[in-house]
């Protein structure tokens, strides 16, 4: 089975990426898949990643496994067409208020960029031999002329019942994905006519990850029903560190006697990474007075996917006296790798194996509570065996159920934060201690987490996929 993944979510640091990751490495060895996956990480067309385009940034580290595009099919300047994707974001986002004239003229800058996209999609499945397409939050209207462009190439190849198609694996959808910029929402509440919505074609396929998508595609106009498909966690494994892992903390000035802080998120500003540096300055205070090495704050994401926000979360560090002991690794690999001056940059993986061993934790604070559609610190800090503290977010207790160890801050305010930072660095140093309550409390988050992510729907999906395509 040749794979192809489209991805609206193109940053490696982006949980989308590590996921999709877990699956294929999952499938590596059933020997169902021809390798190389082609993929395509959007960086042609999104607004709001105009700094990683067109082929993202250099040495992002992808697997073996993967051969990613960086064509750009439309004959455009990137300001240009930055500017006019924009504005179709825009458009079709305030759909229900245009006019027919402004309707009329939304369609048509639609069509003048999804022209260029069929073709590319078109010719790029049939160079590639693809068998099924894995397209990863493309119904959000982020690029619709591109979503447009993949559902007509799709149709073209995967014509007269031809086997395989597109698998639309959606994290996040209108209704549930509710940002704001600027005060005006990103994203329509609902689709609408100028949004294409899996199942207009028989080659479609739809997923989602949780059972509240679910319930939401119910509501959208498409005769699909679409499957759930729990997220994929990595293995993290115990033993002695690498050389790679040492090396890493060496090359950065970093003392192997401190904790690692892990912020497993993107720089961008739903994700409330101010709200974990305001903690870590409240965690740094408690060191202090307790003359107990202070950890450092180690955030994924690259500064440059929202540099104004960025630029907040570097003046918030610098106001409360902990950037130099603030690591921003401006982007996290999906495998680890050798960078063009011989630095190591660590994937997701091998930085929870040094979270662990030195007795660190992972901060997950979101600042917007209707956004995340799973939110996967926690569950990266339940298979690592490392305590957890977050915000409160809607869907938390779906997955993570009502009895979880993670230390939950009740709110922004400082004595929020104090107190916070009290709980966790007393469950920090609890379990470095291997205090009973405490290992009990980490086994029993991670036993949980293992059910609520069970791999073997998307196992069952993933070979059912593959007979489809298999000549009996």
């Amino acid at each position: 089975m040749k794979l192809a993944l489209v991805s609206g979510d193109g940053l490696p640091v982006s949980g989308l990426l590590t996921i999709f990751r877990n699956v294929v490495e999952a499938e590596l060895g059933s020997g169902q898949l021809e390798l190389p996956v082609a993929a395509d990480l959007g960086y042609s067309w999104r607004p709001d990643k105009e700094h990683f385009f067109p082929g993202g940034r250099p040495n992002s580290g992808y697997p073996e496994w993967m051969s990613v595009s960086d064509v750009v099919p439309v004959d455009l300047e990137r300001a240009e067409l930055m500017r006019q994707l924009t504005d179709i974001r825009a458009g079709v986002a305030r759909a229900d208020s245009l006019d027919d004239t402004e309707r009329a003229e939304l369609r048509r800058a639609v069509e003048s960029l999804a022209g260029p996209y069929e073709e590319y999609f078109t010719r790029w499945f049939d160079e590639q031999d693809i068998d099924w397409v894995c397209a990863v939050n493309m119904t959000l209207s982020d690029a619709v002329p591109v979503t447009l462009g993949l559902h007509r190439a799709a149709a073209k190849r995967w014509s007269d019942g031809r086997p395989g198609g597109v698998l639309f694996w959606d994290h996040d959808l209108f209704g549930s994905c509710a940002i704001f910029e600027d005060g005006v929402r990103l994203y329509p509440v609902e689709p609408n006519e100028f949004t294409p919505v899996p199942g207009s074609h028989p080659c479609h396929r739809w997923a989602v990850v949780s059972p509240a998508l679910a319930q939401e595609v119910s509501g959208y106009p498409s005769p699909l029903t679409a499957a759930i498909l729990p997220n994929v966690l990595p293995t993290v494994e115990s033993g002695q560190l690498q050389d790679r892992h040492t090396e890493f903390l060496a090359q950065r000035g970093l003392d192997p006697r401190r904790p690692l802080l892990l912020v497993p998120v993107r720089m961008f500003r739903v994700k409330g990474v101010e709200i974990s540096v305001s903690l870590f300055a409240e965690i740094k205070k408690i060191c202090e007075s307790r003359s107990t090495p202070a950890p450092y704050l180690v955030a994924f994401g690259s500064l440059d996917e929202d540099p104004p926000y960025a630029r907040e979360v570097l003046s918030l560090a610098q106001e409360l006296g902990v950037q130099k002991d603030i690591v921003f690794l401006d982007g996290v690999p999906l495998a680890s790798n050798r960078d063009t001056a011989g630095q190591w940059r660590l994937d997701e993986v091998d930085l929870l194996r040094l979270c662990r061993s030195g007795g660190g934790a992972v901060l997950f604070t979101p600042n917007t509570a209707d956004v995340e559609s799973v939110g996967l610190g926690p569950a990266l800090a339940a298979v690592a065996g490392v305590p957890c503290a977050v915000t409160a977010y809607t869907c938390f207790e779906d997955f993570y159920g009502t009895e979880s160890g993670c230390v939950v801050i009740e709110g922004q305010e400082q004595r929020h934060l104090a107190a916070a930072a009290q709980e966790l660095q007393d469950l920090m140093d609890r379990t470095a201690d291997a205090d009973p309550s405490a290992v009990r409390s980490l086994d029993r988050d991670r036993e949980h987490v293992l059910r609520s992510f069970d791999p073997q729907p998307w196992r069952a999906h993933f070979a059912a996929m593959a007979r489809e395509v298999t000549p009996r």
